[in-house]
């Protein structure tokens, strides 16, 4: 089994957590690594575990708590394991599946695990599993169903990539299809017919009309987005197809619940058959809370608002507030191209350290 040293620089540990693969459903060796680090390193935390997920936490009786969570699983290995690392300091360089989302964010929090004996808050750490498959898969949801106090506190961190930055809240996400029905025909006779894919025209010209708001939160910025994604329909190239279905994803700034943001797109598409297909709603940045007042000072004020769609959303639909904050730049996710700086692994760490107070 991997040994991780907790202490060590998180710019190592990242590159150690990576060299561990742990694509989704296979975080076994990954989890086992983890936890045995903690127990054997963090003796001031009590340490469970969860099926692939380690927990672990204080319990120091502090007046407040935050959590600090990050999925231990990639999506699979496209050619960038081992890891590499080029340059040196604060200016090198770590290649490698992971890196960026999220094996930097874990080392972070790994590190302050072991270091941050007394903290000002108490404070909770949440490795899951299965974070890029589906929805239901997800290991926070076995965790809020199985052990829901775990997830309890009164700010969540999750360490997504975000350029270093604070990035509070989230947009919401929902994906609906308008469903039309026509009725076959010969297109040698297509006047016997009723053509459903030309019927998808009227709610295709309202959605290149649309325009989309904008909205301030807690003096952040929300833009709304609302898009045509897929159409389906036909039959074959000789015959006028009975049925069509236009696909249309809307992301809703966290200020619209998820029956708010249906209603409005009912009253977009007034007249037309409507089914959402998918919903995962939103996040508000909630920095008024105090504790998260205190994060964004700690990181010299500068905060932004999240535009896709993360975790935060599931503990802010606990009643916590909750943020994005990690090394690498989100738009590598996923990509064989995948680096994260270390500069930013230790950014990361420096403000969470002054947060927590140690």
């Amino acid at each position: 089994m991997t040994t991780l040293d907790l202490h060590a620089d998180p710019v190592d540990l990242t590159a150690a957590l990576v060299d561990v693969q742990s694509v989704s459903g296979q975080e076994a060796a990954l989890a086992d690594a983890v936890q045995a680090a903690l127990l054997a390193q963090a003796g001031h935390l009590e340490v469970v575990r969860n099926g692939d997920a380690v927990l672990a936490r204080t319990n120091l009786g502090r007046p407040s708590r935050v959590v600090l969570a990050g999925h231990l699983d990639t999506v699979p290995v496209n050619e960038n394991l081992p890891v590499r690392r080029e340059g040196s300091g604060d200016d090198e360089v770590l290649h490698g599946l992971g890196t960026v989302d999220m094996k930097g964010g874990d080392a972070v929090f790994l590190h302050l695990a072991a270091t941050v004996t007394e903290p000002r808050h108490d404070v909770t750490f949440v490795f899951y599993d299965n974070e890029e498959v589906e929805a239901v898969r997800n290991g926070l949801g076995r965790i809020e169903r199985e052990m829901p106090e775990w997830l309890a506190g009164d700010l969540a961190i999750v360490g997504e990539p975000s350029n270093a930055v604070i990035e509070a809240g989230c947009q919401g996400t929902m994906r609906v299809e308008l469903r039309q029905t026509g009725k076959r025909a010969h297109t040698a006779r297509a006047w016997m017919g009723v053509n459903a894919i030309h019927a998808l025209g009227e709610p295709l010209r309202r959605l290149e009309a649309y325009e989309a708001r904008v909205v301030d939160i807690d003096g952040l910025t929300y833009r709304e987005g609302l898009q045509a994604v897929r159409i389906s329909g036909g039959v074959a190239g000789n015959v006028v197809p009975d049925e069509a279905v236009l696909a249309v994803n809307f992301r809703f700034a966290p200020d619209r619940s998820p029956e708010q943001a249906e209603k409005h797109l009912r009253e977009v598409f007034d007249g037309y058959e409507l089914s959402v297909v998918d919903l995962s709603p939103g996040a508000l940045p909630g920095l008024t809370a105090p504790a998260t007042a205190e994060l964004v000072q700690a990181a010299g004020g500068a905060v932004a608002a999240k535009l896709g769609w993360t975790d935060v959303a599931r503990f802010a639909a606990l009643g916590m507030a909750a943020v994005n904050f990690g090394p690498g730049n989100p738009t590598l996710a996923h990509t064989r191209e995948e680096h994260v700086a270390a500069r930013e692994i230790r950014q990361v760490t420096r403000v969470l350290r002054d947060f927590l107070g140690q």
